[in-house]
């Protein structure tokens, strides 16, 4: 299945400007340490600065000051902010999880639907995007009364069954989950069953419920990382806001992307159709666009046919990954969205689904130390694997790619 997505360009691009991602030099695998997912115990490999905590951390320092309740933190009057530099075209809603975390989903949609949240003294929709320096005018805020405690019923038994059996790193404030491909973060229209429904069954005896920290699209699967406190909801958003957290994705495209190791930087904009949205490629100064930029490394190749490629964003723009390997010439596998491929055929024994992985996450721990998580291939992309004969324990180039 293939679709063709509308292009600002007037005429198709050439070789040459195609070669806009620039190589960057990466060291060999004997110079760099074991890979992702290597043996326990084996020294960390170079990927954020010293890691010596690899592992989850210990018990928070004797003298770690104690977070100030939530409600401490929210606003009790009507106050007015400025949107900054870093929360320029950032939706409504995400805006208020950023600067009050803990705050709930219900609660922020309430107050904008209300119209108690105006924007430069008008009405907005949550899914609406700021722009930097636009006047905010918040409400009040206050946290949601919680239910009395009970017997979990048998569905939300299944719930939390499924939650434990995703959980591949978790203490006392974090929870890291490695998402099923077709399941959602979050609702949307007619979307029933979603990853911030499905928390619910853990809100705790204060009545706080684990929250979102970032997202991955529906269709990708692997590493999402969870709060299961404000004070760790805060620490967490602050870490994505300053871009320490890092992130490794890994997915398939046709062809072999050229140089094999290189950097996308590029202006995305949201395009919206009559049956769908997508991210298309911008110009600096045009409406909606927000800068972006993606490493890229060529892990192995199988043939000419298929390559591995392991992809570190610098940025978190929507659908960046996907927009920027169709850009250079090598959509995603199986994206409904951004393969536009005329005649390409898929091989034998491959599912037409998204291979696209959240593969690790790393980012500093809210009390210290590190959170180094590593989701494994999903079934899909497990068996594209197998049939390729691609190697999933070779050694990532990207870990060296730079940080910014």
């Amino acid at each position: 299945m293939s679709r063709r997505i509308k292009r600002t360009d007037p005429k198709p691009r050439s070789r040459d400007e195609r070669k806009e991602a620039r190589p960057f030099k990466a060291r060999s695998a004997k110079t760099t340490g074991p890979r992702p997912g290597g043996k326990p115990g084996s020294k960390p490999p170079r990927f954020a600065g010293e890691r010596a905590e690899r592992r989850a951390p210990k018990a928070a320092p004797e003298r770690a000051a104690p977070a100030k309740p939530v409600e401490e933190l929210l606003p009790t009057k009507v106050q007015t902010v400025t949107v900054t530099a870093d929360e320029n075209n950032m939706r409504v809603d995400r805006f208020l999880e950023a600067r009050f975390p803990g705050l709930s989903f219900s609660h922020i949609q309430r107050v904008v639907r209300k119209g108690e949240l105006r924007v430069d003294g008008k009405r907005v929709d949550s899914k609406d995007r700021l722009e930097e320096g636009q006047s905010v005018r918040i409400p009040p805020l206050k946290i949601d009364t919680p239910k009395a405690p009970g017997a979990l019923s048998e569905a939300a038994q299944k719930t939390l069954a499924a939650l434990k059996e995703m959980t591949i790193w978790e203490d006392d404030d974090v929870l890291v989950l490695n998402k099923p491909a077709g399941l959602a973060v979050q609702g949307g229209s007619g979307m029933t069953r979603h990853i911030d429904q499905m928390l619910e069954v853990m809100r705790d005896s204060k009545g706080q419920k684990p929250r979102l920290v970032h997202r991955i699209d529906r269709e990708t699967s692997g590493c999402l990382l969870i709060a299961k406190t404000r004070f760790a909801a805060s620490h967490l958003t602050g870490a994505f806001r300053s871009r320490s957290a890092r992130k490794v994705y890994w997915a398939l495209v046709p062809g072999l992307p050229k140089p094999k190791q290189g950097r996308i930087s590029t202006f995305l904009a949201k395009e919206e159709g009559e049956d769908d949205t997508i991210m298309r490629i911008a110009q600096h100064g045009d409406e909606g666009a927000s800068h972006a930029v993606t490493y890229y490394a060529v892990v192995e190749t199988a043939g000419n046919k298929l390559t591995w490629v392991s992809l570190k964003p610098v940025t978190g723009r929507t659908h960046q990954l996907r927009a920027h390997m169709e850009h250079i010439g090598h959509p995603i596998v199986g994206d409904p969205k951004y393969f536009n491929i005329e005649n390409w055929q898929l091989p034998g024994g491959l599912q037409n689904r998204l291979h696209l992985l959240a593969r690790r996450i790393v980012i500093p721990h809210p009390r210290g130390g590190v959170i180094d998580a590593t989701a494994p291939l999903p079934p899909h992309m497990q068996q594209s694997w197998n049939l390729l004969g691609l190697d999933a324990t070779r050694f990532d180039p990207i870990e060296n790619a730079p940080e910014e």
